[in-house]
């Protein structure tokens, strides 16, 4: 009787040990699995900015003047001016002047790949050194490439990363539809707390597909929008989107405290602009 008792308690000891190697093994397959599936976006288009001079123009395009681009902004955007836009040591520089053009005191840039690049579902990333100082109002950002055809917001627009001058140490992610949108004050937002925005460089990516758009700073997630499945009102991201980058000048969000001209010229620095898919 003692030997079937010590059989048993060694055959018990042993199918034990077979089932917690058996969850062990389906662990490490779920994490392999997890990995290959973050791993299946590949590098689709970029510009490194490993080049000296203008930004390249097989990828980037302007948009240019100052209407006040919806916001009562101060800044004029010029095209193609190395005064406010140059490309050297391995970075793009947007340069922010106190200088008069036509109708405004100040002079800038938006860079768009409208018309030579855009993109359904995927990550897009920027790294970023932003300039510092009350009223100016730095983004990365995508809109929909049908927005001449069908306007604002129902084009949609995606703020992957907006900062306001007057809110230092801050970032904001945001999307913006027919149904949700900052006029109505609905869009689907969120503003987070941001370390050495001004001194050190950041990676603000936003990563979406038919079901959810997810904003990271830093390859951590901090906002997740949720497609309701309804209507191109609610999501319309479905649809091609391009890039912009720029840096406003006060505006209705960004000069809400005013702007202070003693820190003028500003610039952001951007390393690289990256799409996955």
């Amino acid at each position: 009787m003692k030997k079937i008792s010590i059989l048993l308690f060694a055959l018990f000891c042993s199918l034990y040990q077979l089932k917690a190697q058996s969850k062990k093994k389906a662990h490490r397959g779920h994490s392999k699995t997890q990995k290959h599936k973050s791993s299946k976006l590949k590098l689709v288009w970029s510009d490194e900015f490993n080049y000296k001079g203008l930004p390249d123009s097989t990828k980037w395009g302007y948009d240019v003047g100052g209407n006040g681009w919806g916001n009562n902004e101060a800044q004029f955007y010029t095209k193609a001016d190395v005064n406010n836009a140059v490309v050297g040591n391995g970075f793009l520089s947007i340069i922010v002047r106190k200088e008069k053009h036509e109708n405004k005191e100040y002079t800038s840039t938006r860079m768009v790949t409208k018309g030579k690049a855009d993109w359904s579902f995927g990550r897009v990333e920027f790294r970023a050194k932003l300039p510092k100082g009350r009223g100016t109002w730095p983004a990365g950002w995508m809109l929909g490439s049908n927005i001449n055809t069908v306007g604002w917001p129902q084009c949609g627009e995606v703020d992957i990363l907006e900062h306001v001058g007057y809110d230092p140490d801050t970032i904001v992610g945001s999307i913006h539809s027919t149904a949700y949108n900052h006029v109505k004050g609905t869009q689907k937002t969120k503003r987070i707390f941001i370390k050495n925005p001004y001194t050190e460089f950041h990676v603000y990516s936003c990563e979406w597909d038919t079901n959810r758009m997810i904003f990271l700073l830093d390859g951590k997630p901090y906002l997740t929008v949720l497609n309701e499945h309804k209507t191109e009102k609610e999501w319309p991201f479905n649809n091609p989107m391009y890039i912009l980058l720029n840096v406003a000048v006060g505006g209705n969000w960004g000069g809400t405290k005013g702007i202070d001209e003693s820190i003028f010229p500003v610039r952001m620095e951007v390393d690289y602009v990256r799409v996955f898919q």
